[in-house]
């Protein structure tokens, strides 16, 4: 969770009034915030806070904004959010932009003279949000410019590495493109997220001063802002429109906040965008949601009525209004954080105040314990590993590649796995449908390790089922692995026959043929007509493309239908 630094005499400045220690603590709930350190020299705070999903939290204004608008009972109007005037400053984004770095949005900031502590958390406000909210840069970046010194129309542009050049900060001498992401701190550390593209992304002024080159460094000459700066230029870029755009608005609040007067920016795209070819930055893009008054009450336990709520919801931020029955909520713009009903209901008890709310007593009286298929595991383990098997425990998801190809099972009746719809990272991007492969990653991994190898893992697996309300069902597998020099289907078989004794369940093998298993050398284990698992030794090209050196054996099985039997 971020934990952000602030000033105790900026943030009563921003707060308007100031406050005692107790007072602060009590205060800071209503961001889930708590104060970690206190530098009584210095004056300064560490505050930790306990909510991720409100970026706008992560600064000294941020926070000081909330509890100004609960002190007060409701928020201030942002007036830049809907300009009367035509923008005076625009920004030109080239064509080719959206395929590598598509969005950008802008705003002047005029009128505040950079304090020491404001400069400060600009700083933090910038790293936190690039760096959390952004995915190290990934989906946001951020540059900071003195207004004065920038001749407009800006372009948003490309250009090859080696024909722009320009002082990064940091830097007493121009580097090229190619220089800054091969010798600058930040180019190497950043420069992954460029990769492949034989153009990058630039930022230039009607005169072609480079302004920077996004999501790696900004200008010395334009980006390097110092206390005493009046007049601000605020640029960001980004692969999510709604992220590009939320995090101008939160930066641009910030900064009218501290007395700012903020300029809207005409963006012009070559291409549509979820919200057109032409906007205003910065822009509110939310939009009003209605919620039942008995889905608020029903979930909170308590009778509040709709001015209660309205109130609650006012003095938190929210543009509310209520009728009887619902009550229509809209975020302020520098907010994006609800999803679903459950996160206004949340937003109300935090404004009303946990304490208002009558403590409930359980009506029934219960005592904890294991559950049936806990105790089973639980003895599953203990005789696995007085067999000599060492537990792994891996993580739930992994790639297609290791869950289908590496087992040889591409276009089986098998190859039907849950993958995520939109994962960020390919390496984790389904849902394991058996544990084996997560052994074999292991075993892969563990080739200087003395052998024999035996290791087992207890874990949840999750198996298409369409008849299954979700599409799939999850299931507690075991899976048990026995690798070295002359590892043989009967060897692995007589550790499945000993556990089997010790639960007291008989069994049969019944063969088959499955792709990751030599023919011939593979069987289902079968308890009363029911199957419970697979046994075999690994195919050949299933240990290569694993780069397992040693034969292996292994068995795997449904812990459910056991405890089911149990």
């Amino acid at each position: 969770m971020p934990t952000i630094s602030i000033n105790r005499k900026d943030f009563e400045q921003l707060l308007g009034q100031p406050t005692t220690t107790e007072e602060l603590d009590v205060l800071l709930a209503l961001v889930k915030g708590e104060v970690k350190d206190r530098h009584a020299e210095t004056g300064e705070l560490r505050v930790e806070l306990q909510d991720g999903n409100r970026p706008d939290l992560w600064s000294c204004e941020g926070i000081a904004r909330q509890l100004r608008i609960k002190l007060k009972g409701g928020a201030s109007a942002y007036r830049f959010f809907k300009p009367s005037t035509h923008p005076k400053h625009r920004v030109d984004v080239a064509p080719g932009m959206e395929r590598v770095r598509p969005f950008i949005a802008a705003c002047t900031a005029v009128g505040y003279p950079v304090t020491e502590e404001g400069l400060v958390q600009l700083i933090q406000t910038l790293e936190k949000l690039a760096e959390l909210f952004g995915r190290k840069r990934r989906t946001v970046s951020i540059g900071l410019y003195r207004l004065p010194q920038i001749v407009f129309p800006v372009t948003y542009t490309l250009a090859k590495p080696e024909e722009a050049r320009f002082t990064p900060l940091g830097f007493e001498e121009p580097l090229s493109l190619a220089e800054i992401l091969a010798r600058h701190p930040k180019g190497m550390e950043y420069g992954a997220i460029l990769a492949g593209h034989e153009r990058l992304p630039l930022l230039r002024d009607k005169d072609g001063r480079i302004l920077s080159l996004p999501p790696i460094i900004n200008s010395r000459e334009v980006g390097e802002v110092q206390v005493g700066d009046r007049e601000l230029f605020v640029e960001v870029t980004g692969t999510d429109l709604r992220m590009v755009i939320l995090t101008l608005n939160i930066l641009a609040v910030n900064l009218a906040d501290r007395g700012a007067t903020i300029g809207a920016v005409e963006v012009q795209y070559p291409y549509a965008t979820d919200l057109g070819e032409i906007l205003h930055t910065p822009l509110d893009f939310g939009k009003p949601r209605s919620i039942p008054i008995k889905t608020i009450e029903a979930a909170l336990g308590q009778t509040l009525g709709a001015k209660a709520i309205r109130l609650a919801l006012t003095g938190y931020g929210y543009e509310a209004r209520a009728s009887r029955d619902k009550v229509s909520v809209k975020l302020p713009p520098y907010r994006n954080d609800v999803m679903h009903d459950a996160d206004v209901v949340e937003d109300v008890a935090i404004s009303s105040g946990y304490s208002q709310f009558a403590p409930v007593m359980p009506s029934a009286f219960t005592v904890g314990g294991l559950s049936r298929l806990e105790e089973l595991s639980d003895r599953i383990r203990e005789l696995m590993v007085g067999y000599g098997y060492q537990e792994m425990i891996s993580n739930i998801m992994a790639s297609r590649q290791e869950l289908v190809s590496r087992m040889r099972l591409t276009g089986t009746e098998w190859d039907r796995i849950v993958e995520v719809d939109n994962p960020v990272s390919q390496t984790f991007s389904c849902l394991r449908q058996w544990i084996i492969p997560c052994l074999l990653r292991v075993e892969a991994a563990s080739a200087r390790a003395f052998y024999p190898h035996r290791i087992f893992e207890v874990g949840e697996v999750e198996i298409p089922d369409p008849a299954h309300d979700t599409g799939s069902r999850t299931v507690l597998s075991l899976g048990a692995l026995l690798a070295h020099a002359s590892a043989s289907f009967s060897e692995i078989q007589s550790c499945l026959d000993l556990l089997f004794f010790y639960l007291e369940c008989p069994y049969t093998l019944e063969p088959i043929n499955h792709p990751s298993f030599l023919e011939g050398r593979a069987g289902r284990v079968v308890s009363e007509g029911r199957s419970l698992g697979l046994i075999g030794e690994l195919h050949p090209e299933v240990l290569e493309l694993w780069q397992v050196g040693m034969p292996s054996v292994v068995f795997e099985l449904e812990v459910d239908r056991l405890a089911e039997w149990k």
